[in-house]
């Protein structure tokens, strides 16, 4: 999609993404009995004992209303009738680059006033506001400013649960950071193909990407041999391993706010590791064909549980049957996650664990503790779905001392302890009549 087209499409789709914020909006405050909320961006943390500041991080739920990511100090005041009014730091500073006065596709959408000075943003606010809830980050800002109600749970119980369904404009920005996200995985499979370390490969990735490792929505899992076994591997080490043997990178991009968030594990050389990655490609696939409005997300886990167990049995790793396999827990070993999250404005996107939109919980299974998600599955979800099959040592370990470690085959273990794991994990949106998964539809390996 050319640049020109892209604009076009979230100019098109944008308007209709606020009239359903602002719909969103009229049902929050009609539960918790207010007229309005008061959203802010955030402000900038200073590092302990420095005169730094920590990379700002925007409130998901202001940048759910416009793609601006990168100011702190702004403020939204919204009441889901009259046209949402914008507050917008744009201070007199000869040390940092000041932002431009807003005038994107997404501008005339907002009563915009500029700010100055951040300490000063009480005039722009309503001067009642016992009336309005304070959504942020910020309590003791909300406090001095004279809000008694901070991020109230009537109200953000229902905007998280609504933030499962995905607007046209923001299926357009997912799709957006999904081709981002695959460049950078191109480049990174071809600089491990080049022996590159990890850091270099990291490198590649957000040269493709053209994002720094502050602009990517979460830290880059970069992981050669050994540390693929590492679910949260950020280490990049800066040195050439003597052999690289196996690769597996987890790395997203942003686009407007909107997250992807994608894996793939590859092979340097033929063989039972190469064979194994080239079926969990299958499971992840089978497991995306799952994905039907009315199906919980619980059965997609427990699909490829038995996906992953079936593997096991069948490469001779577990000597049981994937059903006696099960009953053991053996399986957690080899597989010890969920099968995905949602995704959206942040990568593990909220709500996953409620059955309801006034936040009833809805917690994971005891047998599956880490799975993020026990929703229904329903259209204009975004998902992730990313199983694994791992060689941790300490997991590995346990199993060693257990009465189940008569079952496994520990030379073919040994052999595959110095490739770490896989994973392989693509994107989906769910529609009413098929499943669109971004990743895929990228041609990435």
């Amino acid at each position: 999609m050319s640049v020109q087209t892209l604009q076009v499409k979230l100019a098109q789709t944008y308007p209709q993404h606020i009239s359903e914020l602002q719909s969103r909006t009229c049902e929050a405050i009609q539960r918790e009995s207010i007229e309005g909320l008061i959203i802010h961006s955030g402000q900038g943390k200073r590092l302990f004992l420095d005169d730094n500041h920590y990379p700002f991080k925007v409130n998901p739920q202001f940048k759910a209303w416009l793609p601006v990511i990168d100011n702190p100090n702004c403020w939204l005041i919204v009441n889901g009738v009259d046209k949402p009014k914008l507050v917008f730091y744009r201070p007199k500073d000869f040390w940092h680059k000041v932002p431009d006065e807003p005038n994107d596709f997404w501008a005339q959408q907002f009563d915009i006033v500029l700010l100055t000075q951040a300490d000063a943003v009480e005039k722009h606010l309503p001067f009642d506001k016992t009336k309005y809830a304070y959504i942020g980050e910020y309590i003791e800002v909300a406090k001095a400013l004279g809000f008694e109600l901070v991020n109230p749970d009537r109200v953000m119980h229902y905007l998280h649960y609504q933030r499962a369904y995905k607007t046209d404009y923001e299926l357009v920005c997912m799709r957006e950071a999904n081709r981002i996200a695959v460049n950078g995985h191109r480049a990174a499979k071809i600089a491990f193909e080049q022996g590159l370390s990890e850091f270099d490969i990291n490198l590649a990735y957000l040269r493709a990407v053209r994002q720094s490792d502050n602009q990517v929505p979460y830290n880059n899992i970069v992981a050669l041999n050994e540390n693929a076994s590492i679910l949260h591997y950020t280490n990049v080490e800066t040195e050439v391993p003597t052999q690289a043997r196996s690769f597996l990178i987890d790395a997203g991009a942003n686009f407007n706010g909107y997250a992807a968030d994608i894996t793939r594990t590859y092979a340097r050389e033929t063989g039972v590791f190469a064979d194994l990655i080239g079926s969990m490609h299958k499971i992840t696939q089978q497991c995306v064909n799952e994905l039907k409005p009315g199906v919980s997300y619980v059965q997609i886990h427990s699909s490829a549980y038995h996906q992953v167990a079936a593997l096991l049995c069948d490469t001779g790793i577990v000597n049981l049957n994937a059903n006696d396999m099960l009953e053991t827990g053996i399986v957690n070993t080899f597989y010890p996650h969920g099968i995905g999250h949602f995704l959206g404005l942040q990568v593990h996107d909220v709500a996953g664990h409620v059955s309801d939109d006034r936040g009833t919980p809805n917690p994971a299974p005891d047998a599956h503790p880490f799975l993020r998600n026990t929703r229904t599955i329903e259209a204009r979800q975004v998902f992730t779905i990313e199983p694994g099959l791992y060689f941790i040592n300490s997991l590995l370990a346990d199993l060693k001392s257990s009465e189940q470690s008569k079952y496994i085959n520990w030379n073919i273990v040994d052999s595959l302890r110095p490739f770490g794991g896989i994973r392989i994990e693509d994107n989906v949106i769910v529609h009413r009549d098929k499943n669109e998964n971004m990743t895929r539809e990228l041609n990435i390996d």
